[in-house]
């Protein structure tokens, strides 16, 4: 369809034309009576006729001309407007691919979440050569990072290690009491928070998959306790700004579960949340993992092993880069027995530290 503006302008000079015929027209229709009436005796002598004559040609041959002379110029104009796009398509790319690129938000405004997920994949295969590749390191990272309900930031755990004196010091059934305290930023997306001991693996591995889950603890069946039991597991405390909140804890045979009410004012808002507890740790099991539940920006852990009778720990970290952890270690010399873990970069979940000792009695000759 024409656009208005352009049937507007052939209109006009359709209407033109036709005028000019018309006065040609009347013209020659003069020309034939003015002898015959006195009161145009005067033309007698102008060439009304000839004038006529010139009128009409001009409006019927003008008529003849736009109707072709248009199509052509249509015609023209049209070829030489894909001539243009072709030879300046890739500088429009470009320039458009570059305002996509200064100004995200302006591609976000006309792509739905679908083509920006084909557009991303498509995009990393291009830069790996692999649109396999591309396509499951998307699908995860989508999974992992967009996906999640919450991004934590500035995240410090400390973690304490020390003989449990209630069971036996060495052999089957020796535990370690780890006190571990979290703090975190975090703009939470839930007025709730639920933390969950229990000693059913499966369940433990589902439990990894929900995003209501604040922290989760697997205790081994093998020793004679219940997970439900507080001496596994006991949340101590949780703060939201420094204000403590009420511990609500529930148990069942095989596992027990700490809930939390932040109160639906943090919901949507920056936060530092912070809270304490205390689980019971394998001595001959020779890990402790800590598990990071969320995209993480900027990760600290700190274990202290001074009264635990540990001769020393390797760390392993499950951090996905090219940029290594600083790790380091309290020296030789000194009390003190202390390891600094520190990520200053992006963490994925599922990702995480584990500390693996040598106990002292393993190291003693006989």
């Amino acid at each position: 369809m024409n656009h208005l503006l352009d049937q507007l302008y052939k209109t006009k000079l359709r209407l033109a034309g036709l005028v000019t015929a018309v006065i040609g027209v009347a013209l020659l229709f003069l020309a034939q009576h003015v002898e015959g009436v006195p009161t145009l005796s005067w033309l007698v002598g102008w060439p009304t006729k000839e004038l006529g004559s010139t009128f009409l040609g001009l409006g019927v041959f003008g008529l003849i001309f736009e109707y072709y002379a248009r199509k052509e110029a249509d015609a023209r104009a049209t070829e030489n407007f894909r001539r243009a796009l072709r030879q300046e398509a890739p500088a429009l790319v470009d320039a458009v691919l570059d305002s996509f690129a200064a100004s995200p938000d302006r591609l976000k405004n006309i792509a739905s979440d679908e083509t920006l997920d084909r557009i991303a994949a498509n995009t990393i295969g291009l830069r790996v050569d692999d649109p396999e590749l591309a396509a499951e390191a998307y699908a995860d990272l989508r999974e992992q990072v967009i996906r999640s309900p919450e991004r934590w930031r500035d995240v410090d755990i400390a973690v304490s290690l020390s003989p449990w004196e209630v069971g036996p010091a060495q052999g089957r059934g020796s535990m370690f009491v780890a006190t571990v305290r979290w703090e975190y930023k975090v703009r939470p997306v839930s007025p709730t928070m639920r933390f969950v001991c229990l000693s059913d693996e499966s369940e433990y591995r589902d439990l990894r998959r929900d995003p209501t889950v604040a922290g989760r603890w697997y205790f081994d069946t093998s020793v004679p306790l219940d997970a439900a039991d507080p001496e596994v597991f006991t949340l101590v405390r949780l703060s939201v700004d420094g204000k403590d909140r009420k511990i609500r804890r529930s148990t069942r045979e095989g596992s027990q579960q700490a809930t939390v009410s932040l109160g639906p004012e943090v919901v949507g808002r920056d936060v530092t949340i912070s809270y304490t507890y205390r689980v019971l740790v394998q001595r001959h099991g020779h890990l402790l993992y800590l598990d990071i539940p969320r995209p993480t920006k900027g990760v600290h852990v700190k274990l202290d092993y001074a009264n635990a009778g540990i001769r020393r720990v390797n760390v392993i970290d499950y951090f996905a880069s090219p940029t290594a952890s600083r790790v380091e270690t309290s020296a030789a010399s000194t009390p003190v027995k202390t390891i600094d873990v520190s990520f200053e970069r992006w963490v994925f979940p599922r990702a995480g530290v584990a500390f693996v000792w040598v106990l002292d009695e393993e190291l003693k000759t006989s």
